[in-house]
């Protein structure tokens, strides 16, 4: 099918959500799988791999560690770029805009979600920090674990949500030959 001006939802977050569910339906892995771009102040550009945990007319969202090279990027730069790439549909979205920390509340609300071991995982790890061995982590988890037992987990200050608010979205169609469709919405003033 060809991505066209009369054939794509005109809310680019509608749009995402209909890719999303198609790829979803393929029983792929990880269909919310996504790269993310970030840059020091300075320029230098580095990406890793992250999941979308949740999405809406404000942006994408996501959780990590507070005190991640990743974390010290955005709060260096907020401009960040995600992309979206289902290769057994051929498709892919760009986002482009501006990060923010995710309220509390929302952070406080995904990390209660989350399995025993991942929050237990989140006080143990100290993320893209040198450890002398896979031990030394272990036996945090362990600690962590003791200190938690038969109690409710609390989320870490250094853990939560990033929100990136999408300055440009591109949906992108591949087809055969290399004549591929690409359609960019780009927010304004006036939506």
């Amino acid at each position: 099918m060809y991505l066209t001006k009369d054939n794509i939802n005109k809310d680019p977050i509608k749009q995402f959500s209909l890719w999303l569910d198609d790829a979803k339906k393929l029983d792929l892995k990880d269909p919310n799988a996504m790269n993310l771009a970030s840059s020091t102040k300075d320029g230098v550009p580095s990406s890793r791999m992250l999941l979308l945990k949740s999405f809406d007319k404000k942006g994408f969202v996501f959780y990590t560690n507070y005190d991640s090279r990743k974390s010290n990027e955005i709060l260096q730069n907020p401009l960040v770029a995600l992309n979206f790439f289902w290769d057994a549909l051929e498709r892919q979205v760009r986002v482009e805009g501006k990060i923010e920390k995710a309220d509390k509340v929302i952070s406080d609300k995904y990390f209660n979600s989350r399995s025993r071991l991942s929050q237990l995982s989140a006080h143990a790890s100290k993320q893209s920090q040198t450890i002398e061995t896979y031990k030394v982590l272990k036996k945090r988890l362990d600690d962590a674990e003791k200190n938690f037992q038969d109690k409710e987990i609390p989320r870490p200050e250094n853990w939560g949500g990033f929100i990136v608010i999408p300055s440009s979205i591109e949906f992108w169609q591949g087809h055969k030959g290399r004549l591929h469709d690409r359609l960019k919405f780009i927010k304004q003033d006036s939506g």
